[in-house]
């Protein structure tokens, strides 16, 4: 019976970690472009029914939202702001005294039809690259984590098999229940001090390494952070400069990171 009562209390704390998880992607979508500006938008179109001049100044501001936020410059800029860490030599990583790497995952896609499997999407197949090229370099151990947000298995697992049958690597730890930046961290940490691990280097995209680093030091680990995927400040040709799509995206995931960064100095001031 106490294990019955342990495994039900488990699921329901899973069940309410991805309850939170879910509505956390869906407050960050209406509050992120472009989602944002067409709710600003139709905001606009209710208020020009009653204040013409006001409601179309609204619609008119939320479509040159998406404009600028379309334009490469400035989506350079705003990934180029959260790019504080320069790229780790590997040869120093010994020397830092860094015991283990551990690499973030970014999003397992689902199943996909032409493997039959769950695949890593590109940025984190980016990330696991990265960390087995450092483990080349230095012998260390890697630790994958990431849970399952809707794929048929936890991302770290899904990791571990692209390190170990692509890039010819090996994870020794896997942590599978984590959600979050956040719960990376704590769990993570939990794994490698039983490991007698207190300080790594820590891999994940340049323009999300504040507030991971953050994160896993209140963790209670010492982080050298080896930040990869740098995007801004790339040399551009003149067509490439004219609003598009992916700059609208990179625009989207600086603005989500820099809400994560408030929300993080918001818990820590607390």
């Amino acid at each position: 019976m106490p294990w019955r009562h342990r495994a039900g209390s488990r699921r329901s704390d899973c069940s309410s970690c991805f309850m939170w998880f879910a509505l956390k992607k869906i407050l960050s979508a209406l509050l992120l472009p472009p989602v944002s500006s067409i709710l600003l938008a139709l905001v606009g179109l209710w208020i020009a029914r009653y204040h013409r001049r006001t409601g179309i100044t609204v619609v008119v501001l939320s479509l040159l939202s998406v404009l600028v936020l379309s334009w490469p410059p400035v989506s350079d800029a705003l990934v180029r702001s959260l790019e504080r860490y320069p790229a780790v030599v590997p040869k120093d990583l010994p020397s830092s005294k860094v015991q283990a790497i551990v690499v973030l995952g970014g999003g397992a896609d689902t199943v996909a039809p032409e493997y039959g499997v769950d695949v890593l999407s590109r940025g984190a197949r980016e990330r696991v690259r990265y960390a087995v090229y450092l483990q080349q370099q230095t012998g260390l151990p890697i630790l994958a984590t990431g849970g399952s947000t809707g794929g048929t298995r936890a991302e770290a697992l899904v990791m571990k098999d692209v390190v170990e049958r692509e890039f010819r690597g090996r994870v020794r730890w896997t942590e599978v229940e984590s959600l979050d930046t956040r719960s990376n961290a704590e769990r993570s940490a939990v794994l490698l001090k039983a490991a007698g691990i207190e300080r790594i280097a820590l891999v994940t995209h340049g323009w999300h390494m504040v507030r991971a680093a953050k994160t896993f030091e209140r963790a209670g680990l010492q982080v050298l952070p080896a930040p990869m995927g740098f995007k801004g400040g790339q040399a551009r040709k003149l067509y490439r400069v004219l609003p598009r799509a992916s700059a609208l995206a990179d625009s989207s995931l600086a603005l989500h990171e820099w809400l994560g960064i408030l929300a993080q100095h918001g818990s820590l001031d607390r």
